[in-house]
């Protein structure tokens, strides 16, 4: 009886050890909103750059607009609480829209465990979750170009929006709600782009360099996908990005892609 007590502890172990490992594997998996408060952080920090990015597309002067010495200027003459003028449109379009396509890519994932899906599905997935996710993010994203502008443009056409709630308002009380997806096509083609460079690259990035004898699934790895994801991301979106800008920022009826985009 003893010794039969005896052979069946080590298997008691071997199992506890198993579920122990199995947990820790389940508490790695990301959840959906992860996705939503990492890009809403990130906007917090790197909202200054992201003021300077919409003046250089929108800028149409004769003369090479300096990102830095802008940023500088601009400091000197309002202060520091300029470079964070729209914040709050900002966060809120990436918890949106950020959220949204982070969710709903991890959702058709396949499970931990079962074969990797080919490259295609993965772009396939990544186009499907941004294009919700910047449909749904298109008001907040024209709110947030516009009060990033409003630094730049003359006073008889400053919109002059307090927060994201009062540009919501206005828009929809002044130039009625379907002027919310003014550049809405350029959003969603920007957002898919975004989300193919970001979410199927990094896991194709990160399958890639697992598969070779030099690569744990350690913190080195997912930066070093991050920042091929990253560039991608960036690469495949910029002129989409220039062009819905523009056209955010532009009086309505002055360009014409789409039916929304016409009223």
């Amino acid at each position: 009886m003893a010794v039969t007590a005896s052979l069946k502890l080590p298997e008691a172990l071997s199992s506890v050890v198993r579920l122990t490992a199995e947990e820790k594997e389940i508490k790695k998996i990301p959840r959906w909103y992860f996705g939503g408060m990492a890009c809403s952080t990130a906007a917090c920090c790197t909202h200054p750059i992201d003021m300077m990015k919409v003046h250089l597309q929108t800028h149409t002067a004769d003369g090479k607009l300096r990102i830095f010495q802008s940023m500088i200027n601009l400091v000197k003459a309002r202060g520091v609480r300029t470079l964070y003028v729209g914040l709050t449109a900002s966060v809120t379009r990436e918890s949106i829209y950020s959220g949204a396509r982070f969710g709903i890519y991890e959702v058709l994932k396949p499970d931990p465990g079962t074969p990797a899906r080919p490259f295609y599905m993965k772009v396939v997935t990544a186009a499907f979750a941004g294009a919700f996710g910047g449909f749904i993010g298109a008001p907040f994203d024209l709110i947030n170009v516009r009060m990033l502008s409003d630094i730049k443009v003359p006073v008889e056409r400053k919109r002059n929006y307090r927060h994201v709630v009062d540009g919501f308002l206005r828009i929809c009380r002044e130039e009625g709600p379907l002027q919310l997806y003014n550049g809405a096509s350029m959003v969603v083609l920007r957002a898919i782009c975004i989300t193919v460079g970001q979410l199927s690259f990094y896991d194709q990035v990160k399958q890639t360099l697992l598969g070779l004898p030099y690569f744990e699934d350690t913190l080195p790895t997912h930066l070093l996908s991050s920042a091929v994801a990253a560039c991608t991301a960036t690469t495949l979106a910029m002129p989409v990005d220039v062009m819905k800008t523009r056209m955010q920022n532009a009086p309505p009826g002055k360009y014409k892609v789409s039916k929304a985009d016409r009223r």
